[in-house]
C-alpha cells in the first residue's frame, strides 16, 4: 500500500475536496486534524492539519507550504482522456484549482489540478495500443 501523507491548512476544505473527487473517506482513521481517503485499492490519502504533519517531523524539521512550493506532484492513472478531464473538473468545483495545462501527445494526456492548500495531483491517461509497441 501507498499512504501519501500531506499537510493542510484547513482540514474542513480538506475533506470537501477528496470527497468531491469520489475518494471514500475512511472514518476510522480520520479525527479533526486528520482524513484519511481511499484514492485506489492500495493507494491512501491522508491529509492532516499542517500541526498534525509537523508532529512525525524529527526536532527542527519545518512543514513547507505547497501553495509556495511544489515539492511533489502525485499522479493518478485514468482509463481515458474524458476521466482527465473530469477529474480537473471536479477538483475546480470542489475548492481545487487547475495547475497547469493539459498536455496533449496525441498517445498520452493528463490534467493537473490542486487540492485547496496547494498539493498537486495529476490524471493521466495513455493509450493502451502505444505501451504494445
Amino acid at each position: 500500500m501507498i499512504f501519501v501523507n500531506l499537510p493542510v491548512t484547513d482540514i474542513d476544505a480538506a475533506k470537501a475536496f477528496y470527497a468531491g473527487l469520489g475518494f471514500e473517506q475512511n472514518l476510522q482513521f480520520s479525527d479533526e486534524t486528520t482524513a484519511s481517503f481511499m484514492v485506489a485499492e492500495n493507494i491512501v490519502a491522508m491529509v492532516m492539519t499542517r500541526e498534525k504533519f509537523t508532529g512525525f517531523l524529527p526536532a527542527g524539521a519545518t512543514t513547507g507550504d505547497p501553495a509556495q512550493q511544489v515539492s511533489v506532484m502525485n499522479a493518478l492513472s485514468a482509463e481515458s482522456r474524458v476521466e482527465c478531464d473530469e477529474l480537473l473538473a471536479k477538483a475546480v468545483a470542489h475548492g481545487g484549482r487547475q495547475f497547469n495545462e493539459p498536455v496533449d501527445h496525441g498517445f498520452m494526456y493528463g490534467t493537473s489540478f490542486t487540492d485547496p492548500s496547494g498539493n498537486v495531483w495529476e490524471a493521466a491517461w495513455m493509450d493502451p495500443s502505444a505501451l504494445e509497441g
